[in-house]
């Protein structure tokens, strides 16, 4: 099955880089979206989770909020 992750960040979050050197270590695939540079993104992410901050983590459409990699695991079924 695909695992579809997408990460929202960003650029001075350091839970941000904790989680990405969380995937990267464990050699799971993700896609970066920084939330500064792209504010209609933020905007899904508020309407989606109703939570301004980041880390956010999509993973195959379920959420996880904060740097939570346990949560990740989980939602990927590791």
């Amino acid at each position: 099955m695909e695992k579809n992750i997408t990460v929202y960040t960003t650029t001075q979050c350091p839970y941000c880089t904790m989680l990405k050197g969380f995937l990267s270590e464990k050699d799971i695939a993700f896609e970066e979206v920084n939330v500064e540079k792209d504010p209609m993104m933020m905007q899904r992410v508020v309407n989606e989770t109703g939570q301004m901050g980041v880390p956010q983590t999509e993973v195959n459409g379920k959420w996880v909020i904060g740097y939570d990699p346990e949560s990740i695991l989980k939602a990927l079924g590791q």
